[in-house]
């Protein structure tokens, strides 16, 4: 274990608590047994480090990386007995789906050691969903989803802004004292300001390899698909960039990939789960689950941007932005009158000569434009709704 201590010190005395995502300060921390997950790199192993640097002394804490060496002559419930019996008090276990049987040892855990507390994450979310159905009686999980706007601007540029609630952003109630001309720097964050590492110069590099190991490595394991199932997944991310969204079809795509339409709709679920698109659905009624798929979305605008370049659709850029924003607090919909719907309001995404005559007289109806300041009336600045977490 005196390894594991070393690396652990040695993270820890790396890791700066100036700033925190907003999940810190959400998560139970005092629970037998957490689940954090979320795409990866958006920062859960940082939250886990400035936790533990901030709340925990000496002995009490260790911070683990399932795939570390250790774990390929040790198991990780024997690790939970020498820490507990050592008197430790919480363990912190990051890309626990690199490990074997991870569920059922975690399980085996919480039950052999109720007072101790265990903290655990993974870069694949698509793994950390598989096993902790088997924990949910256990485990409370939560998931991080990649900068806010309003993060970004503190991370990046140390603008320090509260969050704004949903009421106070349609209602053009929004005041960024000291930040005169947001425009610009909201223009910066579309193209590299989802990723805590965009601050860094290998965004596109980082960015690439994330896509390539969701693709490559996580499905795949995930679903127990063989590697050619990677081709047809990277062609179908292919295929949905090149919209402006897409609007699925789903009899043409399973031709031109070769699949049959029942594993197509597997890949469109395994890609959402693991962050790398977003599916805007009608409103089920009822009992009978999700609503129809109307338009598929890449999750954010800095995917956009790697796949496309300076080409990409302007639009398709700023749609994607409202809906990844919207959808963490919200449950956001189609619209037959406008782009979407969130509480019965219609919002209609128009640029700079579009007017009111963009959307009807359907209820309680937003214009969100995307080149103005401040809002007035029922038009608002689409880059408000980025303030929201």
């Amino acid at each position: 274990m005196k390894s594991l201590y070393q690396k652990f010190e040695t993270l820890l005395q790396n890791t700066t608590t100036d700033f925190k995502r907003y999940l810190y300060n959400k998560v139970d921390w005092n629970s037998q047994m957490i689940g954090i997950t979320g795409p990866r790199g958006v920062g859960k192993t940082t939250l886990i480090l400035q936790y533990i640097k901030e709340n925990l002394e000496g002995k009490k804490a260790l911070y683990v990386s399932a795939d570390d060496l250790y774990f390929g002559e040790n198991k990780l419930v024997d690790l939970a007995e020498e820490f507990y019996k050592n008197a430790g008090e919480y363990l912190f276990i990051d890309e626990i789906h690199k490990y074997e049987d991870w569920s059922r040892e975690l399980k085996n855990i919480y039950d052999s050691f109720p007072a101790l507390k265990i903290v655990f994450a993974g870069s694949s979310v698509l793994d950390i969903l598989k096993g902790s159905a088997d924990l949910s009686r256990r485990a409370i999980v939560y998931k991080l989803h990649g900068l806010s706007f309003r993060e970004y601007l503190k991370l990046f540029h140390n603008f320090d802004f509260e969050v704004y609630s949903w009421e106070q952003i349609i209602h053009n109630d929004v005041k960024l004292t000291g930040l005169a001309h947001p425009l610009p720097l909201f223009n910066d964050y579309l193209k590299r300001g989802y990723y805590p590492f965009g601050l860094e110069n290998e965004l596109d590099l980082r960015l690439g390899q994330i896509i390539v190991q969701t693709l490559e490595t996580d499905i795949p394991q995930y679903a127990n698909l063989n590697v050619g199932t990677s081709r047809k997944l990277k062609r179908l991310i292919s295929i949905i960039a090149e919209s402006v969204p897409f609007k699925p079809n789903f009899s043409k795509i399973s031709e031109r990939i070769s699949v049959s339409r029942n594993s197509l709709n597997d890949y469109f679920s395994f890609m959402e789960k693991a962050g790398l698109i977003s599916q805007l659905r009608h409103r089920a009624k009822g009992i009978r689950g999700p609503g129809k798929v109307e338009k598929v979305y890449l999750d954010n605008t800095n995917i956009i941007y790697h796949l496309g370049g300076e080409q990409s659709n302007i639009g398709n850029i700023h749609e994607t932005f409202f809906f990844n924003q919207m959808r963490l607090k919200n449950e956001v919909i189609s619209s037959d009158e406008a782009d979407f719907v969130i509480y019965h309001y219609n919002f209609e995404l128009v640029g700079k000569h579009k007017g009111q005559n963009q959307i009807g007289k359907a209820g309680k109806s937003f214009l969100v434009k995307d080149d103005i300041e401040y809002g007035y009336l029922n038009v608002i600045p689409l880059w408000t709704f980025g303030l929201n977490y």
